[in-house]
């Protein structure tokens, strides 16, 4: 019985055919593997992208460091000292920057935060 056994274990040579398809099918075995890797690399890759992107861009909902409300506007005042003449507004960041000429002929800066609604500098200007 034991002899039986034995022969069952061991490998006999496959025939010339049996031994060709058999190459194939590995070959082909090997080719949908590689496709497998490289798809799921793929699709990591673009899985490390999209994180990548959404933490680096800013929310629409805030703009210039001010959160702008969905159904109104934001309101401020900015109260700038008498006889302040502007001759020049610029905006950044949500601060605005009111560049002028007082009354008694002193060029001055007022920078106005947004989102402090008041003004966080003033800024003599002297020279040209």
């Amino acid at each position: 019985m034991s002899n039986i056994e034995n022969d069952d274990q061991e490998d006999k040579p496959l025939d010339p055919v049996m031994e060709n398809v058999r190459r194939k099918m590995m070959r082909l075995q090997l080719v949908s593997g590689g496709i497998m890797l490289l798809m799921f690399m793929a699709v990591l890759a673009a899985i490390v992208y999209k994180i990548n992107t959404r933490e680096s861009k800013p929310e629409a909902a805030v703009a210039g460091g001010v959160a702008v409300p969905s159904d109104a506007p934001v309101k401020a005042t900015a109260t700038l000292p008498d006889g302040f003449a502007v001759s020049a507004v610029s905006q950044s960041a949500g601060q605005i920057l009111f560049y002028g000429v007082m009354a008694d002929g002193l060029r001055k800066a007022f920078l106005f935060d947004i989102a402090a609604s008041r003004i966080v500098a003033e800024i003599d200007v002297k020279g040209n």
